[in-house]
């Protein structure tokens, strides 16, 4: 659980260091290459799956089903990464290559969030 912990909130400041960086000292860079709006979409992202991590963190301590719960927070790292990491290169360097990775972390995400899903029925049912 620590570990989960620890990583959601590095996730989350890295998200908010990259955001703020982003807006201040990458804008002209993302004007551009008009990405601004898939910077923020990254960012977003990004955020909202450092709080899934910590999400995961809590359930650990109260769910039983551990298992599931432990690859849901590595797909959301993984998410993180291929998503929010290919929209930040798109962003910075305008190479359109890298929109194709960001379907594979968007299946994480959605892999990862069907994880929490049956770790909750599967303790519902005990």
């Amino acid at each position: 659980m620590g570990l989960f912990v620890a990583l959601g909130g590095l996730l989350g400041f890295l998200a908010v260091a990259i955001g703020a960086f982003g807006a201040h000292g990458l804008r002209a860079t993302l004007e551009a290459h008009r990405t601004t709006a898939t910077f923020q979409t990254g960012v977003q992202y990004h955020m909202a799956h450092a709080l899934a991590i910590l999400l995961v963190a809590l359930l650990l301590d109260r769910l039983r089903e551990g298992a599931l719960l432990r690859a849901s927070a590595g797909l959301f790292l993984a998410g993180i990464v291929l998503f929010s990491g290919s929209l930040y290169l798109l962003s910075v360097t305008g190479a359109r290559g890298w929109g194709a990775v960001a379907p594979l972390g968007g299946l994480c995400f959605l892999v990862g969030w069907a994880c929490v899903l049956m770790a909750g029925l599967q303790s519902h049912g005990r």
